[in-house]
């Protein structure tokens, strides 16, 4: 997180807060104290001029009303005017005019005689003073000076009507230096003040900013995760509130981070340790997760599905473009078999909703479904095949049984051969399923084995001489057993059935003059026995499929042959709950041969024995 600088910080912020709305409150003190301060010295000021210029009206007044000799042997007007002048005293009053109803300048304060006997003209203020008996005031700038002069004129009477006027000039500029000097005073000590603001206005916003420095600290060192450390509380207000309530918060934040850390671990176990594969993706069908069993079983990392769609991660771009369709079909089915391989996955498509019914994301679960599928083709393709195979005879069954009832009974040459025909499907129907009950028996473990101390070496050559006395003169049985007697614990008619089965093979895909070789030979905690023909042999990818059950390398020549298909089937089922193991070996053209492994006996059981 980038350090917060000083000018861009909240206590500056603060201090210029501070400052401003205490000079705005200076500003307008200071507005309103110089504005009545103004009015009051101007009005004292008018008021000590006023009074001093009503006793000169006072006694100007009587010298107008004073009579006076026609014979002028006494002072005249002026004279006495001009002597009251001179007794007059005032430091504000800087000039004096007396005028007469003539508007000529009858008396001066001015030491300058040029004046007297002057006409007054185009001063409206001593106009109306003579004629309507008006006084003035107003505040002019002297041109002389250059200071601001209070002028006023008064009306001076005689019986109620004015006789004169009297003209007074008084410098105001003292009044104003001193309202320069106090506002001089007063900016000092704003600034004084400001200053001193400042200062405390740096200690205030640092006490109110420090807390939330210290919750921004905290609040980054949170989101690392780490949840052990709280602020410091430095008092009640609201400030101490804020912090008391930022640690509440890292508490609980703390709880929930436990929590919800504690569920993603469930969580990633859960994922890692299911056995299907699971895939997430956000509202757009972007993989955003995807554990180890969907990893494996699409054979890609997160890292290269990550940021892909997932309907071309899983190979759905020919179904459509919309996962909601997926997630209406519930499951689908998905092949991704090539030419090595058959593989099917089997995907569960829901959606994410958040609490407003929105769609957030799509969770899709995969599993390896190829065995199953496998499982269930065999089923259909075993009740197929029993269809078929129990279709066949009796079918045959039937044709022959109808021609009989016919009156093909009574042609002693043609009755015997159907019944015999007759008799041989049904001999065929009842191996069949005398078959399938016994393959029955050992799906449900229903099959006992009654085993017994055998020398394996006697026993296969009674079963190679059954054959060789029954079989026809053109198959070659050669065999290559050892003259040791070896023993084994096995079930012997059980055996018996598995070798009559595959010798029973041989014969039957042994060309004329063939030979079947028979082996047996002795390995460490076990026998191997082989049997091999010189027939027509198997193809590489079929040998695995022929103990499977109805499986028929080839399907038209076994049936012609009498065979149920069930044979070897039988054979690996009796040979695995022996505890052996059956396979094949051929080439195409050269044979077959067909192997399986017993246990030896062990000693302690055959002394016991």
């Amino acid at each position: 997180m980038k350090k917060v600088g000083f000018f861009q910080s909240i206590r500056l912020k603060f201090i210029i807060i501070y400052i401003l709305l205490l000079l705005l409150a200076i500003q307008v003190i200071g507005a309103y104290f110089a504005e009545n301060l103004e009015e009051e010295l101007l009005g004292n000021f008018r008021e000590s001029v006023d009074e001093r210029v009503r006793l000169l009206t006072y006694n100007l007044e009587e010298q107008f009303a004073k009579e006076r000799p026609e014979d002028g042997s006494g002072p005249t007007l002026q004279d006495d005017i001009q002597q009251l002048l001179y007794d007059f005293d005032s430091e504000e009053i800087t000039n004096i005019q007396i005028i007469d109803e003539q508007s000529r300048i009858i008396g001066t304060s001015q030491l300058d005689r040029s004046q007297l006997g002057r006409l007054v003209t185009g001063d409206s203020r001593i106009t109306r003073a003579l004629i309507y008996g008006r006084s003035d005031s107003t505040i002019m700038l002297n041109r002389n000076t250059e200071n601001r002069t209070l002028v006023r004129v008064f009306p001076i009477e005689n019986g109620g009507e004015p006789v004169g006027a009297v003209k007074m000039e008084a410098s105001i500029e003292e009044v104003y230096d001193q309202l320069k000097e106090i506002n001089r005073i007063f900016a000092n000590g704003t600034i004084l003040a400001i200053t001193i603001s400042a200062l405390l206005g740096i200690l205030v916003a640092r006490t109110i900013t420090k807390p939330i420095t210290e919750m921004r600290k905290q609040a980054k060192i949170m989101s690392t995760g780490d949840f052990s450390q709280k602020v410091n509380v430095y008092g009640g207000d609201e400030i101490g509130q804020l912090a008391t309530t930022f640690n509440d918060m890292n508490d609980k934040l703390r709880l929930a981070h436990l929590t919800t850390e504690g569920e993603r671990r469930k969580l990633s176990s859960v994922l890692s340790n299911m056995s299907d594969g699971v895939l997430a993706a956000d509202k757009d069908g972007t993989v955003t997760l995807i554990n180890e069993p969907a990893a494996r079983l699409l054979n890609k990392t997160f890292e290269e599905v990550k940021g892909q769609q997932l309907i071309e991660v899983l190979n759905l771009e020919e179904r459509g473009a919309d996962l909601s369709e997926f997630q209406e079909t519930g499951s689908l089915i998905i092949d991704f078999s090539d030419e090595e391989e058959f593989f099917l996955i089997k995907a569960n498509f829901s959606v994410v909703l958040d609490e407003s019914e929105q769609v957030t994301g799509f969770i899709t679960v995969i599993s390896d479904v190829t065995e199953q599928e496998k499982v269930e083709r065999e089923r259909r393709e075993f009740v197929s095949n029993v269809s078929h195979e129990l279709r066949t005879p009796l079918t045959t069954m039937r044709s022959y049984i109808e021609a009989l009832t016919d009156g093909a009974w009574k042609d002693e040459e043609i009755a015997p051969r159907f019944l015999d025909v007759t008799q041989n499907e049904t001999d065929r129907m009842i191996r069949l399923v005398n078959d399938l009950l016994q393959l029955s028996r050992m799906d449900h473990k229903e099959s006992n084995l009654y085993k017994e101390k055998v020398n394996f070496v006697s026993f296969f050559h009674q079963i190679i001489d059954r054959f060789e006395m029954n079989k026809s003169e053109d198959i070659i049985l050669e065999r290559k057993l050892p003259n040791e007697d070896i023993f084994v614990w096995l079930d012997k008619d059980k055996m018996t059935q598995v070798i009559d089965n595959i010798i029973s093979n041989a014969i039957k895909y042994s060309p004329e003059g063939g030979k079947i070789k028979f082996g047996l030979s002795k390995e460490r905690m076990r026998i191997k026995v082989s049997i091999s023909d010189e027939g027509m042999g198997i193809a590489p990818e079929k040998l695995d499929k022929i103990f499977e059950r109805f499986y028929r390398a080839d399907k038209a020549r076994s049936r012609k042959l009498g065979g149920t298909g069930l044979g070897l089937a039988i054979a690996k089922e009796i040979v695995e709950s022996h505890q052996g193991h059956i396979w094949a070996e051929s080439k195409e053209g050269k044979g077959t041969t067909v192997l399986f492994t017993l246990p030896l006996m062990k000693k302690k059981r055959g002394n016991a024995k």
